[in-house]
């Protein structure tokens, strides 16, 4: 077996022959006339194709080739032969598997049927220098589609299909949104203070200010402003940080959507959610069923309601809203359970070690602890609780809403209690927004507020069970190989 500088110097030496025969593949233009998929679709024998991609195969015949040409939108069969091409032909020797190529001929349909493109004029337009990989497999090679997901893309059409996936999805929420009268808008990715989360943030100086900034953690409180400003209903499709760990349901950079219309609440919030993800649903999947591991799962409307601890109880058979049950729970389930820790940390983590792998069903999980909700409006009926969802599918969270708070007496007595009860240590850092209070002091209407996670929505809609494969290019631990990176000869980096 050949090794990879072997294979190196070959590629090289390919290049050589076409520099000296004139095609020097980085002075070559080429402009397609259309994507390879529209001549695939409205395929017509006799019609002059001009397509350009990456050879992807290359099968000899003689004084004939047939070869695999691949571009974003699909892939077609090349057809060289000796008779049309003459001492050109004599030069595909010089091509190697993943060279980007242009290529003008006559479409036509083999004896089996396939459709093919007679060539009568090519071009390279990009060498390859380095072997792409047929197949990827093994865990190491699972780091290495991440690193190299440029390679990635191009050999392995599936993954390629999920990021276009991914991309339609987020046009059809704009069109949407767009459709019901909301105006997208950006908000500062630097701010002075991170606020919309409990969370630990990025931090950051600016030179020229000589001060501190921090990499959102949400863009919320930002948008509430705009509703104090007269702008009633407005979304964002932001990126947000979290200094945080990685799991394959987080990554420190991730993609929200956050969506506020004035005069509405929770209620509100949980009907748009239904009609935005089976809409999405219905354009990717065409009907309200998806793929879910092995199985279907169905987003039929009207989804499932259930109060937070309802859900408890079916899970732990005991009333949570009772500390002792609820301590005692979290001990069975070997959380920390003593009284040192929070009674509200206590609801959090017992639920998420108890009810939410259950959740696979479409789940809006209502009215939340109080003391887990700073910025939400109690429930008129029991003030010990929020006015507050989140929707689990799959057993992952996908959507967290609230009937917002907008009285800024109790916004600020919310925001030191929640300072106040920081626990020593804790990853999670908390901080009271003044400048929020203030503008809530104009006076803010009453809103639903709504987040969505964008990368956890695309890995339900393409059946993917790892946020890194729905992100195009993850955070990853530094490759400690990389400082042996030998650079091809002649490319300038050596």
């Amino acid at each position: 077996m050949q090794s990879l500088d072997d294979l190196v110097k070959q590629r090289l030496s390919n290049l050589d022959r076409l520099r000296a025969a004139g095609r020097d593949p980085y002075r070559q233009r080429f402009q397609p006339t259309a994507a390879i998929g529209e001549f695939v679709a409205t395929f017509t024998p006799g019609v002059a194709a001009k397509v350009a991609g990456r050879l992807m195969g290359y099968r000899e015949h003689g004084k004939s080739i047939f070869a695999d040409l691949h571009d974003q939108t699909g892939r077609i069969q090349l057809f060289f032969a000796k008779d049309t091409l003459g001492e050109s032909f004599d030069l595909l020797s010089a091509l190697d598997f993943g060279d980007v190529i242009g290529v003008a001929g006559e479409l036509f349909a083999t004896r089996t049927g396939e459709k093919t493109i007679k060539v009568s004029e090519w071009t390279i337009v990009a060498k390859c220098l380095r072997p792409p990989p047929e197949k990827w497999h093994g865990l190491k090679d699972v780091e290495q589609r991440y690193r190299q997901r440029y390679v990635d893309l191009f050999v392995n059409p599936a993954v390629r299909q999920a990021f276009q996936t991914r991309s339609k999805l987020v046009a059809g929420i704009r069109r949407f949104l767009d459709a019901r009268g909301f105006l997208e808008v950006e908000t500062p990715m630097m701010q002075p203070v991170p606020g919309g989360a409990a969370a630990r943030p990025f931090k950051t100086h600016h030179q020229a200010l000589g001060i501190d900034l921090y990499l959102r953690i949400a863009p919320e409180l930002y948008l509430k402003e705009l509703l104090v400003g007269g702008l009633e209903k407005v979304y964002e499709l932001n990126r947000n940080f979290r200094n945080e760990g990685l799991s394959p349901r987080h990554n420190p950079e991730f993609t929200m959507l956050e969506v506020y219309q004035a005069y509405s609440d929770y209620a509100g919030m949980r009907v748009l959610t239904e009609e935005l993800i089976t809409t999405l649903a219905q354009a990717i999947h065409g009907g309200e069923t998806v793929p879910h591991g092995q199985e279907t799962l169905s987003l039929k409307r009207p989804w499932r309601q259930a109060t937070f601890f309802e859900l408890l109880r079916e899970q732990t058979g005991a009333d949570c809203r009772d500390e002792t049950q609820a301590r005692a729970q979290a001990a069975r389930a070997g959380l920390p359970s003593g009284a040192a820790v929070a009674l509200a940390a206590v609801w959090d983590k017992l639920f998420e070690k108890t009810v939410q792998p259950a959740l696979i069903a479409p789940t809006f999980v209502l009215d939340y602890p109080l003391a887990l909700c700073p910025l939400s409006k109690v429930k008129p009926d029991d003030p010990t609780l929020a006015e507050r969802f989140e929707l689990y599918i799959g057993g992952i969270e996908l959507a967290n809403a609230y009937s917002e708070l907008n009285d800024p007496a109790e916004q600020r007595r919310r925001f030191a209690e929640q300072v106040k009860q920081r626990p020593p240590g804790a990853e999670q850092e908390f901080f009271a927004d003044e400048e929020f209070v203030k503008a809530l002091e104009y006076g803010m209407p009453p809103a639903g507020g709504l987040g969505i996670g964008i990368d956890r929505l695309v890995m339900l809609l393409t059946n993917t069970n790892t946020i890194r494969d729905v992100i195009l290019f993850p955070t990853l631990k530094p490759d400690i190989s990389s400082t042996g990176y030998k650079p091809v000869p002649g490319t300038g980096k050596d």
